[in-house]
């Protein structure tokens, strides 16, 4: 009987975390940008 620690659950769970904090960044980027796209369109409307 084997008792040492398999590694690859953790593999899997760093690249989950990796995919999910980049699918984050990606949406707060996009919600930012369209903000930023809003204020500058109602700035030019002045």
């Amino acid at each position: 009987m084997r008792e040492a620690l398999d590694p690859w659950t953790f593999v899997v769970a760093s690249y989950a975390i990796g995919v999910g904090a980049t699918a984050a960044m990606v949406t707060w980027s996009l919600m930012a940008m369209k903000r930023a796209e809003k204020r500058r369109d109602e700035a030019r409307k002045r």
